[in-house]
């Protein structure tokens, strides 16, 4: 009996099947992004033509059917597909610090609006925005405390939010 020699010859039917679907999740992401972000996608100029086409196109069968059409074009060069998702992972790295600074705002707020804890608190936004009023912040809490009023908790967010993107963080 002779064995026959396997001969391999690339990935598997499975293997390019799951990345012609990652590239087609690629390409969703892509039509969720803002005009802005899409002016900014380090792809050729006719991609970003049929792009801007597909997310114009809102009936459901019509856009998948530009999606996986985009998809298809973008399969072609995987080096574009890369330079793609580094910039959508940027993205979503932003958000994510974005986010992080939100919650950590949100919890600086919490310890400013709570009585046990506010000058403790107003000293620590002090440190960390300078250019931050202080005095308008406390008078702020201390309205909060006394009358549990919604708007100085949401004023002081404000004041924190400001600052914070004054700063930079």
């Amino acid at each position: 009996m002779v064995e026959e020699e396997s001969i391999y010859d690339g990935p598997s039917r499975s293997a390019k099947k799951r990345a012609a679907r990652g590239v087609e999740d690629l390409v969703w992401q892509l039509l969720e992004l803002s005009a802005a972000q899409v002016e900014k996608l380090p792809v050729t100029q006719d991609l970003r033509a049929e792009l801007i086409k597909a997310r114009q196109i809102k009936v459901h069968g019509a856009r998948k059917r530009q999606a996986k059409y985009l998809a298809g074009l973008l399969r072609r060069d995987e080096e574009i597909i890369e330079d793609i998702r580094g910039y959508v992972d940027s993205l979503h790295q932003v958000h994510l610090q974005e986010q992080q600074v939100f919650h950590e705002l949100e919890a600086l707020r919490d310890r400013l609006c709570d009585a046990s804890q506010s000058s403790e608190a107003l000293r620590e936004a002090g440190d960390r925005f300078p250019a931050l009023d202080a005095a308008h912040i406390s008078r702020l809490a201390a309205q909060f405390h006394a009358g549990g009023d919604k708007r100085p908790y949401r004023e002081i967010f404000k004041l924190l939010r400001e600052a914070s993107r004054k700063q930079g963080v």
